[in-house]
């Protein structure tokens, strides 16, 4: 190897780790959302409401874990915490179905189920990866009439999760 090559190449082994490190770290390559019964972001993706960049990407409202706001706290999907922008609601039973749609898996904690902001529902996978689609039953208990179901997906390996808000009548 001649002198100039040899140079490069250490110049290049000595530099590389620096420009690694000043790199942005990678999202979670997890995304998803509620298909079934439609989501906020199933009906933006459909065109059943008027939404934004929302409706090109459903799954992608992705924020920190512990949140309760149906955009993730995502600036960018603002629209899906808008509880006037009429969404349609589904009647349910007072046991339920929910199936997510994952469009890129990824380890996950747990899935969990609120309604006003109380906890009805947690499904703990143990840092297993899920399938295409991961279909839950809730239990609604007494609760019935319309309510705003907020569907939270805590990935095991960030510190992000994944939310979804659906708009539903129980035992409508």
């Amino acid at each position: 190897m001649n002198m100039k090559r040899k140079l490069a190449v250490v110049v290049g082994a000595g530099i590389a780790p620096m420009i690694a490190l000043s790199l942005p770290a990678s999202e979670a390559s997890a995304h998803g959302y509620i298909s079934t019964p439609p989501s906020r972001q199933a009906q933006c993706a459909a065109g059943t409401v008027a939404c934004g960049d929302i409706k090109y990407e459903p799954q992608s409202v992705e924020g920190p874990k512990g949140l309760t706001s149906c955009s993730g706290g995502n600036a960018k999907f603002s629209e899906l915490d808008d509880d006037s922008k009429g969404w349609a609601v589904t009647p349910i039973p007072s046991k339920a179905d929910f199936t997510w749609k994952l469009t890129a898996r990824h380890a996950t904690n747990t899935w969990q189920y609120f309604v006003g902001g109380q906890k009805v529902a947690e499904v703990d996978d143990g840092g297993a990866q899920p399938g295409e689609t991961v279909t839950h039953q809730v239990d609604f208990g007494s609760l019935k009439g319309k309510q705003k179901v907020l569907a939270v997906w805590n990935i095991a390996d960030t510190a992000n999760a994944f939310y979804a808000c659906i708009d539903v009548n129980i035992g409508g």
